[in-house]
């Protein structure tokens, strides 16, 4: 049997099967009574056509702010007095004992934040200096101070948090979001991504990738500097008239594949060979913020051309304003182990914090203003969180660093039905473990997936022989989370 005839054995269903048998066949019985079904149905002609959640939604998008690397949760929203009081102490044999952790070994010292904290806005949200400009939206914001992971490496935590598992190859939280939503503007992508810092997460390409659902609702990496889109202009000596004959070529053969095979992924092929050539008037346009007032840019610490963070959180506020369901920030550099000043608690903080706090702050402020944030919502945190002792390699050095620690850590959420000037959960004296109200990210999942008007266990796709969901087999909605 030719590889070619088996390939397309294998693609062909029963239906297929049957009606190949012969005119006179039982397939062409049954045929004939499920012509109705057999006919295309939207979903099937555009797989972004906007569709309705399974109940009403207070949310309609997402704007998520990863920080690679796991902000130090200690430094900024957790303050423990306890740990400063025994700062320089050994850490107890009692919470060291069968752990293993990414870069220490023997009895590292317990290690207090050099920090000053305080309570800020009308709700008393409790950060610390490191973050100046976030104190001015504390009233904005949800602090979960409980959440925890499974995972202490980077890439497996990072995939572990946008896929619902530690190894490659499951689709990303965008990509159940748009599979689930589909695109409210046909002429961008439903799911972008934006990547400064120059560094792609740990987790590389999977933390946006469609895993095993169609490839169409992956997500799109934009570009804030340069073409917005890499490939997406037409080839050298070929003009946009005939890059559209060539694509309306290549779309009659696709479309005679799969009525032929029947196969998903020609589908898709064909919505995005088609989404591509729209993108390439409509892209340039969002992307080009010399088009926003002098203001805004200020706001922001934008610089039109540039590629920063700060571009990225104004870019992500363009592209949601436009129909785009899910914008995922990745910003690399809040690794703080303390191995070189810019990777320091102390110094290093502050100047990632005046790198990022600023433009965050200004997106909050934009969406509110816009009337977009009561239905979008904002996630900032990483991957897991810092140890509450110094950093095993750094012991002897003057910068201080804390190692992974995935037992519990800190991060925020605002608007998209969330509460606002809340802090959730707790933990204990030295910062440990989990106190009280604990959040798995499987947690988090099932309930920005319950905002977006899902039920996480019932948003599935099945894939040989079994049904797969984000939330894997977990998560439960945090309704004390809920506005």
């Amino acid at each position: 049997m030719t590889s070619v005839h088996h390939d397309r054995l294998q693609f062909s269903t029963r239906r297929q099967f049957l009606n190949s048998a012969g005119q006179f066949s039982l397939g062409a019985i049954a045929m004939q009574a499920m012509q109705a079904e057999a006919s295309p149905s939207p979903a099937v002609i555009n797989p972004l056509a906007p569709r309705q959640p399974q109940f009403a939604a207070k949310a309609k998008r997402v704007i998520y702010l990863h920080m690679s690397g796991g902000p130090p949760h200690l430094d900024l929203f957790d303050y423990k007095p306890a740990l400063v009081k025994h700062s320089g102490e050994d850490c107890p044999d009692s919470i060291l004992k069968g752990r293993t952790f990414a870069f220490t070994t023997g009895v590292p010292k317990l290690m207090g934040t050099p920090r000053t904290f305080a309570k800020y806005g009308q709700s008393g949200i409790t950060m610390s200096d490191a973050m100046p400009n976030f104190h001015r939206v504390a009233d904005e914001m949800c602090v979960i101070k409980s959440m925890h992971t499974d995972q202490f490496n980077h890439a497996p935590a990072e995939l572990l948090l946008f896929t619902g598992h530690e190894r490659q190859g499951r689709p990303s939280m965008g990509s159940w979001v748009t599979y689930g939503l589909g695109t409210e503007n046909q002429d961008l992508p439903g799911f972008v991504v934006l990547i400064s810092s120059g560094v792609q997460p740990s987790g590389g390409q999977g933390c946006w990738g469609s895993g095993f659902i169609p490839s169409v609702y992956q997500g799109v990496q934009c570009r804030s500097k340069g073409d917005p889109v890499l490939y997406v202009s037409d080839p050298a000596g070929m003009d946009r008239a005939m890059r559209r004959r060539t694509l309306d070529a290549l779309k009659d053969l696709n479309e005679l594949q799969s009525k032929e095979l029947g196969h998903p992924e020609t589908v898709t092929r064909i919505a995005q060979y088609e989404l591509a050539y729209r993108m390439q008037t409509s892209v340039p346009e969002i992307m080009d913020i010399t088009q926003e007032p002098k203001k805004v840019l200020e706001d922001y610490g934008a610089t039109p051309g540039e590629a920063s963070f700060a571009n990225n959180c104004l870019l992500a506020r363009r592209l949601v304003e436009q129909g785009v369901r899910f914008v995922h920030l990745f910003d690399w550099g809040w690794d703080f182990h303390g191995t070189s000043a810019a990777s320091g608690i102390g110094d290093g903080l502050t100047e990632k914090m005046r790198q990022t706090d600023k433009p965050v702050v200004a997106l909050l402020k934009d969406l509110r203003q816009r009337g977009l944030l009561e239905d979008t919502i904002i996630v900032w945190g990483g991957e897991f969180g810092r140890t509450p002792f110094r950093e095993g390699r750094t012991a002897k050095s003057e910068i201080l660093g804390r190692d992974h620690y995935p037992d519990c850590y800190s991060l925020f959420v605002a608007g998209g039905g969330f509460k606002s000037g809340f802090e959730y959960g707790s933990t204990d004296e030295l910062g440990f473990k989990v106190a009280e109200n604990g959040v798995h990210v499987h947690d988090l999942q099932a309930t920005i997936m319950h905002l977006l008007g899902f039920d996480h266990e019932r948003l599935i796709y099945r894939f040989q022989g079994r049904d797969y969901r984000l939330t894997d087999v977990s998560g439960r909605v945090v309704k004390e989370l809920l506005a």
